[in-house]
């Protein structure tokens, strides 16, 4: 099961009912964050929700909308006392940039891991989750991520006792482990029928429509995406800054064919996102415009 929380959903600047990008999820006991708006720490106790168990903090890019909360962030964790180390991922540059926003919080108690991406695709595993970074179009270097969990075959009883392997072993196959024992190898191919539908979950934002988006959405559980403008009329401001439409942001979910899409990073302007969503679903029915705090818990087929 993974929990997803799309904390803040603004950009530019926040609003009073509305704090800057960030998005939070947890999975097996543990925690990632994407992008760390201005607010972040506020949704997240708002929610209920714990800096504890955080221990990967992503960004897409480095303007001030989505990584202005990460030096009080820090702050707030290292005044809890922790100790566990903390990773951040993001494109190259990153240990400058965070090294220049902790002016204001030079001692903490824990050590951070930077990963600095350099190239097209980047993909990590930790956690018990894939995590893969990939190129869009902003007008500085910006990235946007897929999570994925995968799922292993369901066991199959009859080929496990034909094969004559002690039931003892049974379970350490099942999480995909191989066992060795008296001269003899028992691999979890011998016991797992083929692998299963996982969860995938893909955020992007402050980019133009791109190939990458659809190749690396393609089939995601849940789509959460940029949609600066709904007014049909900014779509020129759109190109300018290179930023998306919900209409644009809707034939991505669409040709990616991903089962829901939330809408997300809204101009300040844009005080009624709902009020644009009928034509949104014209082109991509299962689309939602997102509000602070908006949560899914996605599960297993």
């Amino acid at each position: 099961m993974l929990d997803v929380c799309l904390l803040g959903t603004g950009g530019m600047m926040p609003l009073p009912y509305r704090w800057l990008t960030s998005l939070m999820v947890r999975y097996n006991g543990s925690s990632i964050l994407i992008d760390c708006g201005e607010g972040t720490q506020i949704a997240v106790k708002e929610k209920g929700w714990s800096f504890k168990p955080l221990d990967v903090i992503c960004f897409t890019h480095y303007h001030g909308d989505h990584i202005s909360g990460l030096p009080g962030l820090l702050l707030t964790m290292g005044n809890a006392d922790r100790t566990e180390p903390l990773t951040l991922v993001g494109p190259k540059g990153l240990e400058r940039v965070v090294n220049a926003l902790r002016v204001i919080a030079p001692e903490l108690p824990f050590s951070i891991k930077y990963i600095e991406i350099t190239e097209p695709e980047c993909m990590l595993e930790m956690n018990g989750y894939r995590l893969k970074a990939f190129r869009v179009n902003h007008n500085v270097t910006c990235y946007g991520y897929t999570m994925e969990i995968d799922r292993a075959g369901k066991f199959d009883v009859e080929r496990a006792n034909a094969a004559h392997i002690p039931q003892r072993y049974w379970g350490v196959l099942q999480r995909g482990e191989t066992v060795e024992c008296e001269g003899l190898t028992y691999t979890p191919d011998m016991v797992l029928g083929p692998a299963r539908k996982g969860i995938k979950l893909t955020y992007c934002t402050d980019t133009r429509p791109t190939d990458s988006i659809v190749k690396n959405a393609k089939g995601s559980d849940l789509f959460i995406c940029e949609g600066m403008y709904g007014e049909k009329d900014k779509q020129k401001k759109a190109k300018e800054y290179k930023h998306m439409t919900f209409y644009e942001a809707a034939e991505l979910a669409r040709a990616a064919e991903v089962k829901e899409m939330w809408l997300t990073h809204y101009s300040p302007s844009l005080t009624k996102p709902e009020e644009y969503m009928d034509d949104v679903r014209a082109i991509f029915p299962s689309a939602i415009a997102a509000k602070d705090r908006r949560s899914v818990e996605l599960t297993f087929e």
